[in-house]
Order: C-alpha cells, then sequence, then structure tokens
C-alpha cells in the first residue's frame, strides 16, 4: 500500500532529524515573576508583583522658575479643581502658587518702596526687597471654607496663616512650635496638630475661638485624618501611636500602637477603615534639620498591580511554547490578625478596621512620608529612593507606579481629581502623573546566565498587545557578569515583535534583552507576563568530579563499593565505566563498562593484595551521536586491597610458677595491626590487650599476654590478630603449670 506523500515527507524528516542528533540540548530561560524582572531596569514601563510588565503613567515636571532654587524640601502641596497648585517649602518656609503656566510667591509677602531698584547698587535702601527669610517650614496647608490657603508655618515660633490678597496670622501659640496637618470637619472646623508640646487645636470655620481641644503624651502630632462620623484620628512621633479623638469633648483613646517611630500619614476609606503609614525614619526631625538631607534608608523595590486594560479584540497576543497558561488565582483576602512585626528598619500600611481589628497591608524598607487614595488604590510616597506605590489594600497587591531618578524622597501628595501631584526633595520638585499611560516606555533585563557560552536563539513572549501598541525587542551578549561591561557586544538593531523573534547576538555566556513598549493611544498598553529566552550550549565533556572507594558491608570485608561524582554542563545522560591497575603498572583492567549508575561494588578477592587506582571515566554518548560525544575520566587515591590477616612473626612463651607470659611479634604487609586479644581454656570471653607502645599505630606490634594464676595442669591460650581492614588470624598455644 502507497504511503501517503504528506506522511512519508514526515517519516523521513524524523529519521533525518534522528540521523543528526545534536550534541547538546536546547534550554529556555524563562522570566515571570518580580523576582526575576526586577533585577532588571525599567524607563517609563513598570513591573507589578504579578511580574507583569506595562508602560507607566505619563509624567510632566512641572517648571517652578527659580522660586525653589533655595528649597530642598516641599513639605506640603494642594490642588484644587481648575489645576491651581500651591506648595509649601523648607528651610525659608515659602508658598508657592502654580496657575496656568506661571509661578508666584505667595509667602512671605513682597514689600514696595517708592523707588525701583538699582542695578548697579543692590544695597539701595529704596530698592524693591523681599521680607526676610527665617528658618521656617511650611509642614501642612487645607483649603477654608471660602477656598482661601490655610498654611501651618513652624519655626521658632508656629503660626497658622490665610492667604486671600495677602497673608495674615490667624493662630498663634507660645507653646505652639510646629504645625504638621490641618484638617476640616464636616462643619469646616479647623483642627491643628502641634508640636513640640503634643497639643491638638480647634478653630472655627473662620479661623478664629482657638480652643486647646486635648493634649498628648507624645511630642509631636504628625498626622491627622477626619471620619465621616466627626471622630478625629491622630498619629504621633516617638512612640508611632494612633489616637481617636472625639471632637465635642475632646476625649482620647489609644487606637494602635505600631511598634514604628513614626505615623506620618493616616487616610480613611469609604468604609471608614483607617490607614496609617508607620516609619521608622525620623521624618520631623530630619525635616526640621534645614539645609540637610533627610535621613536614607536601603530599600528594594517591590513592584505590582493595577488591573490590565480591557484588550480590544484585534489585539495581538504572543505565548512561550509549552508555557503555561496565565491563571487568575481568586485575590486572598486580610484577615482580621495583625501581623507580627518586621523589623524596625521597614515603613508598613497598617489597616485599621472600625472594630479595631489591624492587618499590615504593605511593607518595604524604606521611609514613608505621604498617603493618597485613588481609585480604590492607595498611593504612598517614600524615600530614600523616590518611589510612588501604587497597593491595593484588599489584595496586597502592588506596583511601583513612579519612580524619580533625580530626587530622593516624595514628601507629599495632591489630587485635583483627575491629575496626581507629587512634591519632591533634596532636590524639591512638582510632578504631574497623568491617569493616561506613557507613549513610550522601555524595560532592559538583567544579564540572563546561560553556565558557558551559548548560541542563543529565539525569544518569545507572553503578552497582550492591543492594536495600537507595539513592543520591540533588541539584544546583545558578553561572557563578563556585568551590565555595564564595555566588552559586550553592541544592541542589536529593534525589530517589532509579532512573532517569536531571533535574539541577534554572538556566541556569550550572558544575553540581555530589551523590550521597548510603544502606544499610540494613551489609554492602551502592552502587557507582558512572561519572556522565554531559549539557548544552546556546545557539548561539553562530562566532569568527573571525585571517585572514592570504602567498604560498607561488614559481612563482606572483601567488598568495596566505588562511589562516583560527575557533571555534565549540558545535563546529558551519563554512562560509566570502572577500571584498575595495581601501583606500579601500566595497563588498565577492565572492571566494568556501560555502567548507567555512578556506583559499582567491587570483589577485591579478585584481586591480589595490594595498592591499587581505580579510573573512572563518564561518557555522554547516550545523548549525542558518535562524532560528538565526548568522555571525562577521573584516577581515584590510591586504594589498598588487603584481604590477608596479619602474621604472627615470632612467638616466645614464658612460664614462672602460675603465671604464663607469651609476647608475640605481629606483622601486616600493607594495613596498620588494629586488635589483639585473647582467651584462656577457650573461655568465650575474649580479651583485648595493647601493644608495649601503648598504641595500635603501625603495621608491626609488639604484644606481651600476661595470663596469672593459672591452676597446675594444662592450659590452651587462644589468640586472635586482626588488622584494620577487619581481616583476622587465629592461633593457639600450649601451657603446662607444674
Amino acid at each position: 500500500m502507497m504511503m501517503p506523500k504528506k506522511t512519508l515527507i514526515v517519516f523521513v524528516l524524523t529519521i533525518a532529524a534522528a540521523g543528526s542528533v545534536s550534541a547538546v540540548t536546547s534550554a529556555i530561560l524563562r522570566q515571570k515573576t518580580s523576582d526575576d524582572l526586577l533585577k532588571g531596569k525599567s524607563d517609563g514601563v513598570i513591573v507589578d508583583s504579578q511580574g507583569v510588565i506595562r508602560l507607566a503613567q505619563k509624567t510632566e515636571k512641572l517648571d517652578c522658575g527659580k522660586l525653589l532654587d533655595d528649597a530642598w524640601t516641599i513639605n506640603s502641596i494642594l490642588s484644587d479643581q481648575n489645576g491651581t497648585i500651591y506648595a509649601g517649602t523648607s528651610p525659608q518656609g515659602k508658598i508657592i502658587r502654580l496657575r496656568d503656566g506661571n509661578t508666584e510667591l505667595l509667602y512671605p509677602q513682597q514689600t514696595e518702596t517708592k523707588t525701583e531698584p538699582k542695578a548697579e547698587d543692590p544695597n539701595d535702601p529704596n530698592a524693591i526687597q523681599s521680607a526676610p527669610q527665617p528658618n521656617e517650614h511650611i509642614f501642612a496647608m487645607a483649603f477654608d471654607v471660602a477656598g482661601r490657603v490655610l498654611a501651618g508655618v513652624s519655626g521658632e515660633q508656629g503660626k497658622l496663616i490665610r492667604i486671600s490678597t495677602g497673608s495674615e496670622v490667624v493662630f498663634e501659640n507660645e507653646k505652639v512650635q510646629y504645625i504638621f496637618a490641618i484638617v476640616l470637619d464636616s462643619q469646616n472646623n479647623i483642627y491643628l496638630a502641634t508640636g513640640p508640646n503634643g497639643q491638638l487645636w480647634k478653630l472655627d470655620a473662620f479661623a478664629q475661638n482657638s480652643k486647646l481641644l486635648c493634649t498628648l503624651q507624645d511630642k509631636n502630632i504628625l498626622s491627622l485624618a477626619m471620619g465621616k462620623d466627626g471622630l478625629l484620628y491622630a498619629g504621633t512621633d516617638t512612640r508611632g501611636l494612633v489616637y481617636r479623638i472625639h471632637t465635642d469633648s475632646g476625649t482620647v483613646e489609644a487606637l494602635y500602637d505600631s511598634e514604628q517611630d513614626e505615623i506620618t500619614a493616616l487616610l480613611i476609606d469609604e468604609g471608614g477603615s483607617i490607614f496609617a503609614a508607620a516609619t521608622s525614619g525620623s521624618v520631623a526631625n530630619q525635616t526640621l534639620q534645614a539645609g540637610m538631607s533627610l535621613k536614607k534608608a536601603p530599600g528594594k523595590p517591590s513592584a505590582s498591580g493595577d488591573k490590565t486594560p480591557n484588550m480590544p479584540t484585534n489585539s495581538l497576543n504572543l505565548k512561550p511554547a509549552n508555557s503555561d497558561e496565565q491563571k487568575s488565582a481568586p485575590a486572598p483576602q486580610p484577615t482580621q490578625t495583625p501581623k507580627i512585626p518586621a523589623p524596625k528598619s521597614a515603613g508598613h500600611i497598617y489597616k485599621i478596621s472600625p472594630e479595631g481589628f489591624v492587618t499590615d497591608v504593605f511593607m518595604e524598607p524604606a521611609v514613608f512620608y505621604s498617603l493618597l487614595s485613588k481609585n480604590g488604590k492607595l498611593l504612598l510616597g517614600v524615600g530614600p529612593k523616590a518611589k510612588l506605590f501604587s497597593i491595593d489594600p484588599m489584595t496586597e497587591e502592588r506596583a511601583v507606579a513612579f519612580e524619580d531618578m533625580t530626587s530622593s524622597q516624595i514628601t507629599a501628595m495632591a489630587c485635583d481629581g483627575k491629575e496626581i501631584y507629587l512634591a519632591l526633595a533634596n532636590p524639591a520638585g512638582i510632578v504631574r502623573l497623568s491617569d493616561s499611560f506613557s507613549r513610550q516606555g522601555v524595560y532592559t533585563s538583567d544579564l540572563l546566565d546561560a553556565g558557558q557560552p551559548a548560541r542563543w536563539g529565539k525569544v518569545q513572549l507572553d503578552a497582550q498587545i492591543p492594536a495600537p501598541c507595539e513592543v520591540w525587542l533588541a539584544t546583545r551578549s558578553g561572557n563578563v557578569k556585568d551590565p555595564n561591561d564595555p566588552t559586550l557586544s553592541p544592541w542589536s538593531p529593534d525589530v517589532k515583535f509579532t512573532e517569536p523573534t531571533d535574539a541577534v547576538c554572538p556566541v556569550g555566556r550572558f544575553c540581555q534583552y530589551r523590550l521597548t513598549l510603544k502606544s499610540s493611544d494613551d489609554k492602551a498598553t502592552p502587557t507582558i507576563h512572561e519572556i522565554a529566552v531559549a539557548h544552546v550550549v556546545p557539548n561539553l565533556p562530562p566532569q568527573v568530579m571525585s571517585a572514592a572507594a570504602q567498604k560498607t558491608d561488614k559481612l563482606k570485608p572483601y567488598m568495596m563499593t566505588i562511589q562516583v561524582k560527575a557533571e555534565d554542563e549540558n545535563k546529558d545522560q551519563l554512562e560509566f565505566s570502572v577500571e584498575m591497575r595495581k601501583q606500579g603498572r601500566e595497563s588498565w583492567i577492565l572492571l566494568k563498562d556501560k555502567l548507567e549508575q555512578p556506583k559499582y561494588d567491587w570483589d577485591t578477592r579478585t584481586a591480589e593484595d595490594g595498592r591499587y587506582e581505580i579510573r573512572i571515566t563518564a561518557s555522554d554518548r547516550l545523548s549525542n551521536n558518535q562524532e560528538t560525544a565526548l568522555t571525562g575520566s577521573r584516577i581515584s587515591d590510591p586504594i589498598v586491597v588487603d584481604n590477608t590477616a596479619p602474621a604472627i612473626a615470632k612467638a616466645e612463651m614464658t612460664i614462672e610458677g602460675t603465671t604464663v607470659k607469651l609476647s608475640l611479634n605481629i606483622q601486616d604487609e600493607l594495613s596498620v595491626v588494629a586488635r589483639v586479644q585473647y582467651t584462656i581454656d577457650s573461655d568465650t570471653t575474649m580479651q583485648s590487650c595493647l601493644p608495649t607502645d601503648g598504641i595500635y599505630d603501625t603495621t608491626q606490634e609488639e604484644v606481651v599476654i600476661v595470663a596469672p594464676d593459672l591452676k597446675p595442669g594444662q592450659h590452651v591460650i587462644g589468640v586472635s590478630v586482626a588488622d584494620d581492614m577487619g581481616n583476622t588470624a587465629y592461633k593457639t598455644w600450649m601451657a603446662e603449670i607444674k
């Protein structure tokens, strides 16, 4: 019967492939977890906690003119619905307004005299001059009932100012030096969190009729949040406590002890749960040290996730071959039990339910500064690297939504309903973060290690690429484990990703890929779940790491087990041959060939006593063809084959009265004499004796056996001698007592 043509072609190809079996097996390196991907570098993209890469949100650094030249931090920021931004700085205590592309200094106010300044004489008393700028800090701002800015000025004397056409002081108290937070209740009453005496002040909607609501034991009240039920929540420094305060009576309850140093921010969600940002960095004290950098805590980015945008039906979906399908596991629900506190070097976000149950929803080794809620996500600004984390408090998924490469901290945040404004420190700046995606971003991987110089094959993606989006690939390789090493090959030209794509780079141990994500629609982004890179290492010989022999069966001391340790870089299947030769001889004698296990039991009775070497040869022929198969060998340390017991070279017996003394000279050709025992008249109990020098340590020993108090008559003295290989000999002597 004639075979169908299509089947015949497949059959012939299969035979041809089998006849040219490669010397190696291809391997695939896969990156699909956040731990893998966060080792790379992100520019305009984010990597979430599920290991998904997508475009980051669009950002813009706002131009503040020269008004921030003498500022090292922006402590507070406000934004109204018209996009007007107010920023409060340190250490000169400025309040700056950004509106319609213009920047204006609102505080301190400028004062004018009668004449214009003379450029040639800056000391002219008639010149326009600014008011002296003391060492002040604007830690807190808020809008009052009329939309005017209320600002807390901290320094040698704390004060609350209100800004409209000018600025006016509406509150001062000799015990208030710092104002750290300002909130309003539903009746627009104003509450001030102050220091260093832990006082909470209440003013009416017109910033009048000030009243000391309560005094806490902590020096500084750093944060405030007003609940819908009219209860006020406060966070303090030093002890890191969260308080609940009844605003009508001033009654205070300690709600939670965070075991951190400071509660730097508080936030209340729609359900009444309180989120507290607790940190061990001394934010307040360091901020007051004007002109100095904030304390920097070592940190590692942790990433995670916003929801993947809805994918159009004409999007491009890529899958690596033989990859697992992406499974959407149900989101873990937070428990109602506080987690064990981590070391105090880490910051935490605690969720406190209205009933007082606490859940640790986020932890990061960083200093926490600011907290904001938007679209059900928590936004957290940290240092010493200016990162913005996006955190889902229900699933605890998180992502690095933004990172500034020049500033050190994100100290404050504001939202105008659409866009978010980030206040930066060291150096100071303001960044606008849009809901839209960036049009382009780049992810550059860490070096992928093949272990040996390898030929790199195709790169595959598990990705969704909507119609307005593209992903482009470039690769390079090298043999040095340093992505900055100049010997790495140049980047290959970028190639648009529509299917598995070749890694165009020379043979090298390390490969690096670069993915450029593009989108012509700022509401769409590619999402990449997995990157798989194939490589093949040229066949390398097996390595026999060790070959050792030992006796393992006490009942069969002549059996010697030879154990082999071998490795193969190509993961080939190995088989072994075992050979032996007596020392001094040239030829090897084969004991066993085609041994599939790295172990062999050798019956040494087939060999004469002596010192031997064992040669183990490992072959990878089972995974290779005849032309490419390779071997590797190792010769063992000398092995003693000794199946002969020690000999009694000389024996001398003397009898004196009822005592018999037997002097023996015992010798062994190869092994140390290890034991001498004797018995009188076949007594079942053998008695041991030591050599005359007190220790068995050579192949020749002198032993004296003394048997006293024997009864008259004939006696049998039985002696056993053994070497350290377990070989034993027996001999008896007759002695007669007169």
